[in-house]
């Protein structure tokens, strides 16, 4: 289940983006005031504030940067890239220019679909359950 694997792994996190963005304390869950149902789906909308969330950002590293920010590194990298076949096509041909190196963006390559996210196997749901139970 996602929601208690977030709470086993990124415990801060989740915690900080429940409070910040939905005003949702998770200590509730342990008031009794809060289901794991409704933690999964905040994490689920967590997943999809790339660029804003500390818990997407810690489960996918892509999600460091929003789409603004990866479009901003492709118009950069461009530029670069124009400048440089420009002095490339005006300069002797003797001279050492060498193409710029794209900015380096974090984790894989920007996809279109959402993250994909592990549900936690029913030992881990039995397991955590049990450690609350000892509390």
């Amino acid at each position: 289940m996602l929601a208690v694997r977030s709470i086993r792994e990124h415990p801060e996190e989740l915690e900080s983006d429940l409070l910040e963005f939905f005003s949702v304390d998770l200590l509730d869950l342990w008031r009794g005031r809060l289901s794991l149902r409704r933690i999964a789906v905040l994490v689920k909308a967590l997943g999809r504030r790339h660029g804003r969330s500390s818990l997407a950002a810690v489960m996918d590293e892509s999600a460091e940067w929003d789409t603004s920010d990866y479009l901003l590194a492709r118009i950069s990298d461009a530029l670069e890239m124009s400048n440089f076949l420009f002095l490339k096509a005006n300069s002797s041909s003797d001279s050492q220019l060498t193409a710029p190196d794209p900015i380096p963006r974090p984790g894989f390559e920007i996809e279109d679909e959402e993250p994909e996210f592990e549900h936690s196997s029913g030992e881990e749901v039995a397991g955590f359950f049990a450690q609350m139970s000892k509390l």
